[in-house]
């Protein structure tokens, strides 16, 4: 057996990889040396690979159309099977020391239009009687503080009593990494916040000494639940993703296109680097593009001939 079969044993019986990892790992290695050797592939010495054989192979793979996705993943395969021949004690150094992975394209997020957010928590509204249930007043609130705050779905479920202040109007919300950070609360949504929480107190029998804000039968909401509810309430939404990331997606935007400083924004949303926020800026610029097209008349859906 060969140094990437041994490579491969390696992979399923002590690394116990998943056997879709090892069968990719195994066909890169194999496309590998067959570009290497095409008439007798099994004759070539991987011991002897330097990093100008890497460069061309990936050069070529590249001619040839392949996404930068699957040339990440060729090269993460090559960084692995060098380093086990390092390990093996097969070579000295890799010849993937200098090989960065290539840039995935970054997908611009998926945005819900403000008016049919604001449709949605109207027919919530609508659809109640005079005194509302507090499953139509759980629905109303969960959609209102992810558009209105743009929290992550495991943000607003993690939220306690404790952690809202009424005196303040702010809410200290624990991010990723448990790191905290306080944001500020329409006086609106306070009240909105206040009417839920005498409305749980009165119908749900406390399960959780934690008190969390969002309760299903006195349980804290799962984020299973949270979804459900994102995705029942804006189910006639034109948007293709119907979710709760959606709706932060759409918070930031609504921020920049108001005119907000891309700093408050990133603050807002607990983003660690400001490169994570700059998406939007791109979104937004989309938007105003769109609108270009659309209304000016040298705009391109304007010229005729």
């Amino acid at each position: 057996m060969d140094a990437a079969g041994q490579f491969i044993d390696y992979l399923i019986y002590e690394l116990n990889r998943a056997p879709l990892t090892a069968t990719a790992y195994a066909n890169d290695l194999r496309q590998f040396k067959e570009w290497l050797s095409p008439n007798n592939p099994e004759s070539v010495d991987f011991t002897a690979i330097t990093q100008s054989d890497v460069r061309a192979w990936l050069a070529s793979l590249s001619k040839k159309g392949i996404t930068p996705r699957s040339l990440r993943r060729k090269i993460i395969c090559l960084r692995s099977f060098f380093k086990w021949m390092i390990k093996t004690g097969k070579i000295n150094s890799s010849p993937l020391h200098n090989i960065s992975l290539p840039k995935l394209p970054k997908p611009l997020p998926e945005l819900i239009k403000p008016q049919e957010i604001e449709e949605a928590l109207f027919k919530i509204n609508s659809d109640s009687s005079q005194d509302e249930s507090p499953d139509e007043m759980l629905n109303s609130l969960v959609l209102e503080i992810l558009y209105s705050l743009g929290l992550r779905r495991a943000e607003l479920a993690a939220i306690n009593d404790k952690d809202i202040s009424f005196e303040k109007g702010e809410i200290k919300v624990t991010g990723k990494r448990s790191k905290q950070r306080v944001v500020p609360v329409p006086q609106k949504l306070m009240q909105q916040i206040s009417c839920w929480q005498k409305m749980r107190d009165k119908t749900q029998q406390k399960q959780d000494p934690d008190n969390p804000l969002l309760t299903i039968k006195g349980k804290r909401i799962t984020h299973h639940q949270i979804y459900a509810i994102v995705r029942k309430s804006l189910a006639e939404s034109t948007a293709k993703k119907k979710s709760p990331h959606a709706l932060r997606h759409s918070f930031a935007s609504a921020m920049l296109n108001g005119g907000a400083e891309i700093d408050s924004v990133r603050e807002f949303l607990g983003h660690a680097s400001l490169s994570t926020t700059q998406i939007y800026t791109h979104v937004s610029l989309s938007e105003i593009k769109k609108a270009y097209t659309h209304s000016h008349p040298r705009g391109e859906k304007n010229i005729k001939g």
